[in-house]
Parts: structure tokens; sequence; C-alpha cells
């Protein structure tokens, strides 16, 4: 089953078309809170159907309580840094209010000289995670998305903290629809690409991660009560503009693809009169 979020309310995705349904939910977040799970949608009746085109989907999440991270999470990331492979996951945890609706621009401020994009496949939690095996996650995700967790990467470099290169508003888009775990043909392989004005940058499968998903969220998970609707951002293979020394500029157009769901497209709009000199953090915080 894939669900969006539109303007009229919750949609099934039915042969090329949405199937409003008839819920008093207003995104699918709201759903995973009280439910713990999508399946009830399944059965849901529908009040119309609306062509595709002709919707207006927006942030099918609503604004999830927390978005976790993981940086330098794919084998291709690591080998086109020189980095090598870390032990552990390089987890951060961003604001929610940095997330955007898919289709909807995002404004780069001034602070940011150096705004990257990074493709990746989102896992929404369904029911709480708390000190659980790897065997258990698959059971209590929602479902899949996509994910553009974008970057300031000079206000990385200066501060050294991912959550304020990561939290601007805006830089989190989310969407467009989100897939649940029992449609997709290979968990152990969901693939992701990324384009870049239609220029094809990243194309990776999830079967090139360092930490799996079910690694990752339990590892994540004992540390920290993962809940409803809470989103783990996985990770983004090689080919980011870090990588090819290329950052987004005014009008260029992003488009996240991965399988099962709906390809998540954001666009740039990026000030002519940008300075690194008017964000106080313009040096490493001791």
């Amino acid at each position: 089953m894939q669900v969006v979020t539109t303007q009229s309310g919750l949609g099934r995705i039915e042969d090329g078309a949405i199937a409003l349904l008839d819920t008093a939910f207003p995104h699918v977040g709201a759903v995973l809170e009280q439910d713990g799970s999508l399946q009830g949608l399944a059965s849901c009746a529908v009040r119309r159907r609306i062509p595709l085109d002709q919707a207006t989907l927006v942030a099918p999440l609503g604004r999830p309580r927390a978005v976790w991270g993981v940086g330098l999470n794919y084998e291709s990331k690591a080998a086109r840094a020189g980095r090598g492979v870390p032990e552990h996951p390089i987890l951060y945890l961003a604001a929610s209010s940095g997330v955007l609706a898919p289709g909807a621009q995002v404004v780069i401020p001034q602070a940011a000289t150096e705004p990257d994009y990074e493709g990746e496949i989102a896992v929404v939690v369904a029911r709480r995670l708390y000190q659980a095996s790897e065997s258990e996650v698959w059971p209590a995700i929602a479902g899949i998305t996509a994910a553009n967790d974008m970057t300031a990467r000079d206000v990385m470099r200066t501060t050294t903290i991912p959550a304020l290169a990561k939290s601007y508003p805006g830089f989190t888009p989310l969407g467009a629809s989100i897939r649940t775990p029992d449609d997709l043909a290979d968990r152990d392989a969901i693939r992701v690409r990324t384009r870049v004005n239609g220029e094809l940058v990243q194309d990776d499968t999830s079967a090139g991660m360092i930490f799996a998903v079910t690694e990752l969220l339990s590892r994540l998970s004992w540390f920290a009560a993962l809940e409803p609707g809470d989103v783990v951002l996985t990770g983004t293979p090689a080919g980011t503009g870090q990588d090819r020394g290329c950052f987004l500029a005014d009008g260029d157009e992003i488009r996240v693809e991965v399988d099962g769901v709906l390809p998540l497209v954001t666009h740039v709009v990026r000030p002519a009169d940008v300075s690194p000199h008017d964000h106080r953090l313009t040096e490493p915080v001791s």
C-alpha cells in the first residue's frame, strides 16, 4: 500500500490516481500515533478519486516529533571521501521544523554558502522501539519514503555540529508517498537515486549501507526510544555536491527517487547576496 497526504486529506494511490479516504486523520503521523500501523487505511472507505497530477501533496507525516540521521553510512560514500568505515553509527538529531513538503521551494539562508543535497531512504516508525533486537525492527516500521537530507557543508565544517548544518527551515524535504514494508520487493536492496536538474548524480541501494536498516534502528533504540511517527534517515551514497565540488544554486531542481514511492522533488531558491559573515557561528565551537 502506498499512502499520501494531500490538502484534501489522506489517500491511497490506486491505478495512478489518489483514492481520498473517509477518515478524520489529517496526516499519516496522526494515524501512527493512534493506531501504531497504517493497515487500517487499506480497508478505509473512499470518498472520491482524483488524478494524481491534480492533487496537491503535503508533508506526509505533518511535523514528526523526531528526525534522526546518520552520517557516512554507505560504503560508496566512505570510499569517495577516503575515510575508513566507522565502527559505530554517526548519529544526530535534526530539528523537525526543517521538514519540507514535496514539490516545495527551499530558500537557502545567507549563512549557508555551500548548500548540498543528500538523497536518502527514510524509515518511518509505527510502534515504539526501545532496546530492540534487529528482528524486532521491520515489524515496527510503518513504511519508507524518500528524503533529501540537505546540509550546509560550510556550517558543518565551521561548527562541527550536524544539527546546525541540517536544521534550517526546509532543509529536510520528505515524501511524497509512504510505502508499507509488505509491498517492498526486497527490503535489503532498496534503490535510491538523486537527479539534479535531470542529471543522475547518486545511484545505490540499501545493500551498500554500512549499517543496515535493522542494525541501525536497533542500535539507536538502545539509547533513545523511537516513537510512532518518528523518522530515521538512513544515510546517503556517493555523488553529493560535496563529492562533485558543486553546490546548489538558484533555480536548481533536486529529484530523489526511492523504490516503491513517488519521487521527491525540491526547488532551490538561492539569494544572490550570500555572505558567510552574516551568522554568528562562523568559527569552530569548542
